[in-house]
């Protein structure tokens, strides 16, 4: 007896019923009603003519054998059809399931209205920050763009070598991987407040020791030292992270994408019972440095995800990110969310999300919502599927707000033309409000932003078709200027209040970004800080459950050019010193406090003074340019002086005038 996978047959059944629900119904009953049960009907039709058969003549039992010989021949090829259904429906499962599950899926969601939303509901916020389960697997997308049965070989090899009985949403377990043993690492619930509910991940004192040897290793900058601590720690996520980043750099990528799988897996291991990744009303506050691993190794995923040819579930990790904490976002996600919804082609998501934050989070202010959204307007337009009314409305939206942006964002008109290879017409170049005064007058925190999003999402502008429209529009934005819109006045003071400095979580987001142009134009204050990958610009307000103790290094295990910088400081103690400080401290603390200037002072003068007195300046007597050509003058220098003397007494003027003249040319 063959056992038929569950859950697709459940599927097909409830979309069998509800279609069958959604036929006509002519007097009570289906207009196209098909029998489902047919060799039951069949059965029972055969008892009956079994029990009248010994009622009849015997012409009536010709025909009654003629019939069961008939419904035998009949019900032996019923039975090799459905033998043959049984084969082949195993089979197409397994190829097709895939397939067909997805179709489903995508069926009830349409049925549901979550694939494609119309107008907004009342609880909006909490479905623009839904996340689909089925949308964090990749190889959902792959299997759209490639087919299950391309798609089919990977997983049944990774059926075969699984050895990970519990299911995970973000990951999947690989058998190369080493046995999970819980590294010390949990999550617990902190509160519940207007359906919202916080959480926080804990480390174990075993988890707080690995994370001090791990600081050490990054502060050693050597990442040998990491991959010593993963030896024996190989689901410590600090480690995965960092050591992810040295690969690559070192164009590993393959390697550097499984230890973020490592992390992911580790951390999902840890989650609370009550912990949800779709609900959207799971908060993780970025302050507390336990939980911001588990947004970056969500960022890093999405990286990968994203160069791996998968911008639908990029954008669904990107989703998930940014209801972990919306109202701060910290890794600034709204900078990217409407980038992928265009690569992912969901218009109607960004469309939405824009429509429903307008109004508390001014989308429109950011460079990339204000040119991203009219041109999801204007690729909805041309989308065949939909009626033509539809289509108009929506490329004149677009136009309304391509030409509210270039008001807005004069400056991106020209970099983004230069990006895409076109050249302006005359009308446009020489124009005052295109020209280089446009990108000179903007902000650096402006600049940021709109070198951002034209490094990032330039090549969603290439098509002739969007610069056909794009130059319409931009000659309308001329003309509203030559005829003194009081808009443009209105936006450009605007620009002059908003754009004054850009928040932290922006420039955190520039950096993980690694948009190179956009990376150019941080400012001093925050090149000059040291940028590691496991915790890139920590926020100023941090939490902090535990503090690493502090490292006493031995003073005689310092070199002497340390030891001299050591001694400049005012708190500088030998040990010597430290405990004739705490005899004099336990006799009374004044005296030692005046000692401790007076021995501080003394240390210093005499440590200057014996590194003044070491410096030795030794004149080094240049060989003339004639000693280097006559090789036998450096071997014997006596003889070089010797003939400098007895020559010296026959011209000693011309001598000088001579060699003068040959350290001129020489130098």
């Amino acid at each position: 007896m063959q056992v038929m996978p569950l859950y697709p047959s459940l599927l097909l059944s409830q979309i069998n019923t509800e279609e069958l629900e959604e036929e006509p119904v002519v007097n009570g009953d289906k207009s196209d009603c098909m029998p489902t049960d047919t060799v039951v009907s069949g059965n029972k039709g055969r008892a009956k003519h079994g029990n009248t058969e010994t009622k009849k003549d015997g012409e009536g039992v010709e025909k009654a054998a003629a019939s069961e010989q008939s419904n035998s021949s009949g019900k032996l090829r019923k039975k090799k059809k459905k033998q043959k259904n049984k084969k082949s429906t195993t089979g197409e499962t397994l190829e097709n399931g895939l397939e067909d599950i997805d179709r489903i899926l995508e069926r009830i969601e349409d049925r549901g209205g979550l694939a494609r939303p119309g107008p907004p509901p009342l609880s909006s916020r909490k479905h623009v920050l839904h996340v689909e389960h089925r949308h964090l697997n990749p190889d959902t997308e792959l299997k759209r763009y490639f087919g299950a049965r391309a798609i089919l070989g990977e997983q049944r090899s990774r059926q075969r070598q699984r050895v990970y009985p519990k299911s995970m949403w973000l990951t999947t377990p690989k058998s190369t991987w080493p046995r999970y043993s819980k590294p010390g690492l949990s999550m617990r619930l902190l509160e519940t407040k207007k359906g919202l509910s916080s959480f926080m991940f804990e480390h174990s004192e075993e988890y707080q020791q690995v994370q001090h040897k791990f600081l050490a290793a990054v502060e050693s900058m050597e990442p040998n030292n990491i991959v010593v601590l993963l030896q024996t720690s190989p689901y410590h996520v600090d480690s995965l992270l960092q050591l992810s980043d040295a690969c690559r750099l070192q164009e590993d990528q393959e390697m550097a994408r499984d230890l973020i799988e490592r992390a992911l897996y580790s951390m999902e291991c840890a989650f609370h019972p009550l912990f949800s990744l779709t609900s959207g009303t799971c908060r993780l506050d970025y302050r507390r440095p336990e939980n911001r691993s588990f947004y970056l190794a969500l960022y890093k995923q999405m990286v990968f995800l994203e160069k791996r040819g998968c911008p639908r579930t990029a954008l669904e990790y990107c989703k998930l990110i940014l209801s972990l904490e919306p109202d701060e976002d910290p890794l600034c996600m709204l900078l990217l969310v409407d980038h992928l919804a265009l690569r992912a082609r969901s218009y109607d998501y960004l469309i939405f999300l824009f429509q429903d934050w307008e109004a508390h989070r001014n989308l429109s202010q950011l460079p990339n919502f204000a040119f991203s959204v009219p041109l999801a307007y204007l690729l909805l337009s041309q989308q065949a599927d939909h009626p033509q009314h539809e289509r108009s409305a929506a490329r004149e939206k677009a136009s309304v707000l391509i030409r509210q942006a270039l008001t807005m964002f004069p400056g991106v008109l020209m970099p983004l033309l230069e990006y895409c290879s076109v050249r302006p017409d005359a009308t446009v170049a020489n124009h005052h409000f295109f020209g280089p005064n446009a990108q000179i007058s903007q902000s650096p925190a402006l600049s940021q932003l709109v070198t951002l999003y034209l490094g990032r999402s330039h090549f969603l502008w290439k098509e002739p078709a969007i610069m056909s429209w794009l130059e319409e529009n931009v000659h309308k934005v001329v003309q509203a200027v030559d005829s003194g819109d009081p808009a443009v006045a209105a936006c450009e003071s605007r620009r002059r209040v908003l754009y004054q400095r850009a928040p932290r979580n922006i420039h955190r987001h520039v950096v993980l970004s690694e948009v190179k142009e956009a990376v150019a134009t941080l400012p001093p204050d925050v090149t000059t800080q040291s940028v590691v990958g496991f915790d890139p610009l920590p926020p100023m307000d941090t939490i902090y459950s535990y503090v690493r103790p502090e490292r006493q290094t031995p003073v005689g295990q310092a070199n002497t050019v340390a030891l001299f910088f050591r001694s400049l400081l005012p708190n500088y103690t030998t040990e010597e010193d430290r405990l004739q400080e705490e005899r004099l401290e336990e006799e009374g603390g004044g005296i030692a406090d005046g000692l401790d200037r007076v021995q501080g002072l003394n240390r210093l003068m005499i440590a200057v003074r014996e590194m003044m007195a070491n410096f030795q300046f030794n004149d080094l007597d240049l060989p003339r340019r004639e000693n280097w050509e006559n090789p036998e003058n450096l071997e014997n220098p006596e003889g070089q002086g010797g003939g400098q003397s007895e020559g010296q007494g026959e011209g000693e003027g011309e001598g000088e005038s001579e060699g003068q003249g040959e350290e001129g040319e020489w130098d």
